[in-house]
């Protein structure tokens, strides 16, 4: 079971991490400022596995990857949202950030309900209300660069040979 932090619609990438703090790409350093002018308390009370779930065009501004870096740094396991940013969606993919999109999911969960997420299947389940969702799962490839830590070490593990036959 995850808490799940909840975070409105057309959230940007300086509110997920003000661009003061951008002067590293270590995501525990960013970790510590994420969400520090919206929701300050984010940071300190987060728990490894905690779910993200935020409404429509999550990520948008900036291209810079140190958004999605923080999220991870803050040990949550995914990110549910309506819709996402172009950008932010391919970051979080190749830092190995998990994204699912769920609208109904979105308008069905609150602030600090339990939440558990299947990332290979996409069914999301709101224990503290009940509920299970689908969302579109992540198609296998993505779930190894998650599971790799992202693109850069999901390369040195395999052979691009191999990965272009």
């Amino acid at each position: 079971m995850a808490k799940a932090w909840t975070f409105a619609e057309n959230m940007n990438t300086d509110e997920i991490i003000p661009g003061r703090f951008n002067i590293t790409i270590d995501p525990q350093d960013l970790a510590k400022n994420v969400f520090c002018e919206v929701k300050p308390e984010y940071a300190k009370n987060v728990r490894p596995g905690d779910i993200l779930v935020a409404g429509q065009n999550f990520g948008c501004g900036s291209s810079r990857e140190h958004a999605p870096i923080a999220i991870k740094g803050s040990g949550a396991k995914c990110v549910i949202a309506a819709s996402y940013a172009r950008i932010f969606f391919r970051n979080a993919i190749n830092i190995g950030l998990p994204i699912l999109e769920c609208p109904e999911a979105v308008a069905g969960i609150r602030e600090g309900d339990e939440v558990e997420v299947d990332l290979a299947t996409g069914v999301i389940h709101n224990l503290s209300g009940g509920q299970r969702f689908q969302a579109q799962p992540l198609p296998p490839f993505v779930l190894k660069i998650a599971k790799a830590g992202g693109i850069v070490n999901f390369l040195k593990q395999h052979d691009i040979q191999e990965l272009m036959a």
